[in-house]
């Protein structure tokens, strides 16, 4: 087995080759340059044992060139039998349950920032950026690449155009790289530079690409206009308001390299009809949830505006601040009829790169325009009243590499928007720091924030965030401390949701990554959180738990957790300054198991129990997932979970002064279905259909006392039982016709249904579901990728 002193001290080096041949991207390696090009080859197997060298049936020869347009990387992945290669068609940015094989590229040789480029066998691909922020996914750039099952294994070829990456213009450079394989079936990764798990980080382990000559920064112009339609119908059954209704879209996206390293991204007149809907659920706690981001504009290339948490893109066309209040506006018989639930954007731009000497810097702007809800009264008569003013959001990254993969870090957050509304900025200062050599890291951020209200003084808050670790090895640890005061508030823009906090958190785990007769390898760890109020100093709550993790030698994963919470005090929960209710201790356990997904079939099952202290409260979570390969083009997989709670103490209502509690049932159940056809890599239709539905049934009303117990109240009597249900089919057709080129076909599905009815069963509650009124809409989009370098060609 290799050491950890070899990994870290030997690093392998590959003299860069120049060629002037022409190459066709089939996946064949017929050109005759591909035998004089420097090979990669003796790969070292990274999980699940490092240090294992691969078998010569299964070896891994990757050959590397370029010109003075491109990076041609080819290679062959052997297998001892045909039958071992999996190579399903799952899409553009899906691995799947594929075989793949990626080169990683880090340009400046910094050790922390980097890109990859993957293919699968089936000659799919995926790319994505590397930091110190970990691995963005939703990165794309436009290459070529082909791949070809073979009788002993199969072969590919990547095209990797300069204008899809950043690097310096020197006459002579050495980039960091490393190339990587998945044998997904025997769940093997492989890479030639040797990656160590128990060090710190992988792009410090990269070996090294030497002698690249004489290659200057293409011109990175490119201009992806596009064209949309939308057909809408929704049964307002109102008069005077359509039911079915139309739209044309046009707009574009630019990219313009402005030298060497920086690069300009924007959007103008965007349009996100298209975007995946939102797994949206009943949402009973104090705090509000955090969605994903499927806009594209706000998740690709975005690594450098992650730091500090300051950053939550949905903040941008999020809900206009003064939705709710549109409502309070009314007048004698007049009814809200419209009221946008989303703040349109109008042009968004940013800018992002790093210098030679390290300096990252990041730039973003957006700007939204005002809403207006409509009201209008029993004679027919209308007017608008403003949700949402003019408002214009900004983001100012610098982040410096340092030695010893360090970094530091400048992040500002400003909101501004036009008229009485109060404006918004954040700033925080960012560091993570390791020793020389790479086994002790220091990291944390120091935040201030202030809300400017007109005619009034700056409301200020802090923050910080101190952690100290072992980083490196088989025992690693985490000691953390973060603070928020009570006026530190990011939301504008970011998202935090405790404040007057203090917590002290400790997470240590010891890795066993030799394998034994029953694992392949296995992890363990523990945590402990201590928290408290700050004003007045107050305890807060006390929790830990064990995990554990291991990969079976019959390739299943396996797991489990047991969990304590100590009697605390919430503060949160009551909804009502200077009320707290003292949460009971509770305990927890699960254990979860997933087989190997290179399979035709396979499953994941995931159970948990939990019971707490106050009125005996007990909770179910049980998930099954199943996954079946009907052909490498075709599959299904299925998702159900199902969690009852029983007797659970929660927030109600606030009458007056009093905080009313009930002590509730919740049933919760979340229905997935996915379905993918691939007519071939560049063409194929998902569909995706969820139910979510959630009953909450109060069986006894309370009222908060002052030292955070509950007495009964038999007086109030509000129904406050609910019935929520979410159900959403998206059924997406895209065809890639030109490299970065697509057309989309989109139609979605969306039902809404809240009332009071609870003890259906879950058939009957669908099918009251799927009578309610349905929102469908039918889109067409067209985006056509002109890149300025082919026109040059042209000419």
């Amino acid at each position: 087995m290799l050491t950890t002193a070899n990994a870290q001290s030997k690093r392998l080096e590959i003299k860069a080759t120049k060629t002037n041949g022409t190459f066709k991207i089939d996946g064949k390696l017929t050109e005759k340059e591909w035998k004089d090009a420097p090979v990669f080859t003796g790969f070292i197997q990274t999980q699940p044992n490092f240090g294992i060298k691969e078998l010569d049936g299964n070896r891994t020869e990757v050959y590397m060139l370029y010109d003075n347009n491109n990076i041609y990387v080819g290679g062959y992945c052997h297998e001892i039998k045909r039958d071992s290669i999996s190579r399903e068609l799952v899409g553009r940015d899906r691995i799947g349950s594929n075989d793949w094989l990626g080169i990683i590229l880090d340009t400046y040789y910094d050790k922390i920032n980097g890109t990859g480029f993957f293919v699968t066998a089936s000659g799919e691909q995926f790319d994505a950026k590397y930091s110190n922020f970990g691995e963005d996914e939703s990165w794309n750039g436009v290459w070529e690449s082909a791949a070809e099952i073979q009788s002993d294994g199969w072969t590919f070829e990547m095209r990797i155009p300069y204008s899809a990456i950043r690097f310096s213009n020197k006459d002579n450079q050495t980039w960091g790289v490393n190339i990587m394989r998945q044998r997904t079936k025997a769940k093997e990764k492989y890479s030639w530079s040797p990656i160590d798990p128990s060090i710190n980080g992988f792009l410090n382990q990269e070996g090294l690409w030497t002698n690249i000559e004489k290659i200057d920064p293409p011109l990175r112009l490119s201009l992806s206009p596009y064209f949309s339609t939308y057909l809408n119908h929704y049964p307002y059954k109102t008069a005077g308001v359509k039911d079915l209704t139309t739209s044309i879209n046009g707009g574009m996206d630019v990219k313009y390299g402005i030298n060497e390293s920086f690069t300009l991204d924007m959007t103008l007149i965007p349009d996100f009809g298209q975007v995946q809907s939102d797994n949206k659920v009943l949402n009973l706690s104090p705090f509000e949830v955090k969605y994903n981001e499927n806009r594209s504009f706000f998740t690709e290339g975005i690594e450098l505006f992650s730091l500090g948490d300051l950053f939550y893109s949905r903040r941008i066309g999020s809900t206009p601040i003064h939705y709710g209040d549109a409502y309070n506006y009314t007048q004698g018989t007049e009814e809200v009829v419209s009221n946008p639930v989303e703040t349109k954007l109008i042009n968004a731009t940013k800018i992002s790169g790093r210098t030679s000497k390290g300096l990252g810097v990041g730039f973003l702007n957006a700007i939204t325009k005002p809403m207006y809800a409509t009201l209008e009264n029993d004679k027919g008569e209308r007017r608008e009243v403003q949700t949402s003013p003019l408002t214009n959001y900004n983001i100012i990254v610098l982040d410096q590499t340092l030695k010893n993969n360090s970094s530091v870090s400048f992040i500002n957050t400003n909101v501004l928007r036009k008229g009485d509304d109060y404006d918004a900025n954040v700033s925080a200062f960012v560091f993570n720091l390791n020793n020389k050599k790479n086994t002790y890291n220091w990291s944390g951020k120091f935040a201030l924030s202030n809300i400017y209200n007109p005619g009034q003084s700056a409301l200020r808050g802090y923050s910080h965030l101190l952690q100290f670790g072992k980083s490196s090895g088989r025992f690693v640890y985490q000691i953390s401390q973060e603070l928020a005061d009570e006026n530190y508030d990011p939301n504008d823009l970011g998202i935090h949701f405790s404040n007057n906090d203090l917590e002290h958190h400790l997470w240590m785990q010891y890795n066993w990554l030799k394998p034994s007769k029953w694992y392949k390898n296995l992890r363990v760890n523990y945590n402990l959180n201590y928290a408290r109020r700050i004003h007045p100093s107050s305890y807060q709550s006390l929790g830990t738990n064990v995990n554990a993790n291991a990969i079976l030698t019959n390739l299943m994963n396996v797991g489990g957790h047991i969990y304590y919470g100590a009697e605390g005090k919430d503060f949160y929960e009551p909804r009502m300054n200077g009320r707290v209710f003292t949460q009971p201790s509770e305990q927890s356990y699960g254990i979860w198991l997933q087989t190997n997904n290179a399979k035709k079939y396979s499953f994941n099952i995931e159970l948990e129990y939990n019971v707490a202290q106050l009125f005996k409260s007990k909770s179910y979570q049980i998930e099954l997932g199943n996954q079946y390969r009907v052909s490498d083009k075709f599959s299904l997989s299925h998702n159900i979970e199902w969690k009852p709670v029983y007797n659970q103490a929660g927030f109600a209502d606030i009458v007056g002064s009093d905080v009313i509690f009930s002590r509730r049932n919740v049933r919760t159940i979340e229905n997935e279905l996915y379905s993918k056809y691939n007519f071939n890599k560049k063409n194929g239709i998902t569909l995706s259909i969820r139910h979510y539905w959630s009953e909450v049934q109060v069986k006894q009303f309370y009222t908060l006392q002052a030292d955070g117990s509950l007495a009964a109240n038999n007086s109030y009597n509000l129904n406050r039982d609910q019935n929520f249900n979410i159900f959403n089919i998206d059924m997406v057709y895209t065809w890639e016709f030109a490299p970065g080129s697509f057309i989309n076909i989109v139609w979605k599905n969306s039902i809404f249904d809240q009332d009071e009815k609870v003890n259906e069963s879950y058939l009957k509650n669908l099918k009251n579901t799927l009578a309610y009124s349905q929102n469908n809409n039918l889109s067409l989009k067209v985006i056509y990728y002109l890149d300025a370098l082919s026109f040059r060609k042209k000419a």
